[in-house]
């Protein structure tokens, strides 16, 4: 399960940069998770609370963002999603995608910090 690997990196780098922060504590961390990340949401919310525990971090609360996939359409030249992540063609003109520009991401976008 790659999920509690990808877990444990999310509170080493939060833990980094709350140390940056003068030590505030987190209660919130807020992540963008592309849905071809190839990361199930669920297993990574059940490994974060696991990771989680005995760390300074237990408690908080993993906010996930999911992002759908966007594709560059060649023929067409502009920005479209896709119907499914089996069949990545642009839904204007049907073109085979080859370029991805969101849906892949795995990013710590925000920390909700205590008062």
């Amino acid at each position: 399960m790659h999920e509690l690997s990808i877990a444990m990196n999310i509170i080493e780098m939060v833990q980094e940069e709350s140390e940056k922060l003068g030590g505030r504590s987190v209660c919130a961390i807020h992540l963008k998770l592309g849905q071809f990340s190839g990361v199930v949401k669920e297993a990574l919310l059940n490994s974060y609370e696991l990771a989680c525990e005995q760390t300074p971090l237990n408690g908080t609360k993993l906010v996930i963002e999911e992002v759908p996939i966007a594709i560059h359409c060649a023929k067409c030249g502009g920005r479209r999603s896709v119907h499914s992540t089996q069949l990545l063609c642009c839904t204007e003109c049907g073109t085979p995608a080859f370029e991805i520009i969101e849906g892949k991401e795995i990013e710590v976008s925000a920390l909700e910090l205590n008062p």
